[in-house]
């Protein structure tokens, strides 16, 4: 199996943005003093003929030559110059150093770190923009996707803006690049750099229009506090992790048929980022792999395997939710738990067992926003009880 993007999905984030050949002038896109001209970028997206509808297809086409030339010019820049000419416009994310660490990213080697890298810049941005809406309203919605379409952030930014994000990461009729990341379907060598660099870009142009915005209403920027993990003392039936079972995991995870060998890179990243005590990204990066594993599971002992690609627009894509669900969206039974092993029927000492109520932990995390977590301890809590002693007890039995 070389992807789990569908063949639609496939095309559109890994072929579509790269059929005009147009060479576009970075001068014509950002400014010397790194200022985002956003009017060249605006242009190329496209609607349909009737009402405002957007053409994500003829967008992601359009807007094809205009992220080949950013990646070019941030691939250009030294770290120095980086930081000198586009750090200052990451304040308003409250996280400036994050995209220190996806410029890294992208002259990485490692083929998993661009991937990591989209996967941490929409988690932060997210937020970001929850923290934005709230200058206008009340309660932050719950999705990304009605964030982006919410009134409240095209008055701060407008609209043209917001569907420039819409296309990147606010709908699975676009290139979907938070969504297809975070629920495991892409492997590193489905997602472009180029993209990566354009939403380096356009973060550091939201800032400058929100500097716009707050200077004319003449108010301030908030951000809410950060989330903070509580019940953590579940976790203490698992054991600690050492450098043996990191080794004999490293052996291991090359044969399981539990993970897709695809997704190999992301599990090798991921060791080495426990080696080197960095537990947040260890944690997005196997959260992500542990859904992609249980779906394939879930496909194999329910006898569907188109489950195992990433659905069209019109249907749902097959996440922890329907996952773990007690029941099929056909009704029938759900075969996943029966085959790990009903946490209620069988006794804890039982790793299948544990390791299924740690399923349900995790999609509760999931539900309110793991894309939200952002100190590195509470990340570092997260891994542990998350992701890291579960799959090493769950793995070598597959």
């Amino acid at each position: 199996m070389t992807t789990c993007l569908s063949p639609l999905v496939h095309d559109l984030i890994c072929n579509l943005g790269f059929e005009l050949k147009e060479i576009c002038d970075i001068n014509s896109i950002v400014t010397q003093n790194g200022e985002v001209r956003w009017k060249a970028i605006t242009d190329r997206v496209r609607y349909e003929e009737l009402g405002r509808s957007l053409d994500y297809r003829r967008s992601v086409q359009q807007l094809g030559p205009v992220c080949e030339a950013i990646h070019l010019h941030i691939s250009a820049l030294t770290r120095a110059q980086f930081e000198i000419q586009y750090s200052p416009w990451y304040q308003w994310t409250t996280y400036p150093e994050l995209f220190l660490e996806i410029l890294d990213a992208l002259q990485s080697s490692q083929p998993a770190a661009v991937s990591l890298g989209v996967m941490k810049l929409a988690s932060c941005l997210e937020r970001a923009l929850g923290d934005v809406f709230l200058l206008v309203g009340k309660e932050c919605p719950f999705l990304l996707r009605d964030l982006l379409a919410s009134a409240e952030l095209a008055q701060v930014f407008g609209h043209a803006v917001m569907d420039i994000l819409k296309v990147f990461i606010g709908s699975p009729c676009g290139l979907n690049l938070r969504n297809v990341l975070w629920h495991g379907f892409a492997s590193p060598q489905d997602i472009p750099p180029k993209y990566c660099s354009a939403m380096l870009l356009l973060t550091a142009g939201l800032d400058q229009l929100l500097k716009s915005y707050l200077h004319h209403t003449k108010v301030t920027l908030a951000h809410r506090p950060f989330v903070t993990l509580t019940n953590l003392e579940d976790v203490i039936v698992f054991p600690g992790v050492t450098y043996e079972v990191l080794s004999a995991l490293e052996t291991v995870m090359t044969k399981s048929n539990f993970l897709l060998k695809i997704m190999l890179p992301y599990w090798e990243m991921a060791v080495s980022k426990f080696k080197s005590h960095r537990f947040a990204d260890y944690t997005m990066l196997l959260l992500s792999q542990l859904e992609a594993g249980l779906r394939r599971l879930f496909a194999a002992v329910n006898k569907c395997p188109d489950r195992l690609l990433t659905a069209e627009s019109t249907i749902l894509y097959t996440t922890f939710d329907e996952i773990l669900a007690k029941h099929m969206s056909d009704g029938s039974m759900n075969q996943l738990p029966c085959f790990l092993g009903e946490p209620a029927m069988v006794k804890p000492m039982y790793p299948q067992s544990r390791v299924f109520l740690v399923m349900n932990i995790i999609c509760g995390v999931l539900r309110s926003r793991p894309a939200w977590p952002v100190t590195d301890t509470t990340r570092s809590d997260c891994s542990h009880f998350c992701a890291s002693e579960c799959l090493m007890i769950w793995l070598p039995s597959f």
